[in-house]
């Protein structure tokens, strides 16, 4: 089983992220540009949140708020769960399966963010390793191997 440090491998390591004081509706914008589902919310530097789909669909499209007078502060999502690169791919699918998250940001031992792995990224990785499986399988079962 791989971990999370091999999905970053085959992975661009372009991390989009946003400061919090930019509003909703540019933050929606710069999602739909590189069409991704999550932005990294840092100032000077730092981590300090999340902006996920579900955070704007919940806390600015459910309460009928104004997207280009909210921040990305105000919505956004601050208790971010993170994976060091040695995690392996079943402990992260049960992080996010257990936490209902769709993206984990994934950071060394200095807390340095090394990339981004979303739910699709795992799913792919699982879907690629059943086809290996069933490829030897059936090679097994039909005398070819």
């Amino acid at each position: 089983m791989g971990t999370l440090a091999g999905i970053l491998e085959g992975k661009s390591n372009r991390v989009y992220s946003i400061s919090p004081d930019q509003s909703v509706l540019e933050a929606t914008q710069k999602m739909n540009q590189h069409r991704i589902g999550s932005l990294i919310v840092v100032q000077d530097d730092r981590i300090i949140g999340i902006l996920t789909e579900r955070d704007i669909l919940t806390r600015v499209v459910g309460e009928e708020k104004n997207p280009r007078h909210s921040t990305v502060s105000d919505v956004m999502t601050t208790a971010v769960i993170f994976c060091p690169p040695e995690t392996s791919l079943d402990e992260a699918s049960a992080i996010m399966k257990n936490h209902r998250i769709r993206h984990l940001p994934v950071c060394d031992a200095n807390g340095v963010l090394l990339g981004l792995v979303s739910i699709g990224d795992l799913n792919a990785r699982h879907a690629g390793d059943q086809e290996i499986t069933i490829h030897y399988l059936h090679e097994y079962l039909y005398g070819r191997v």
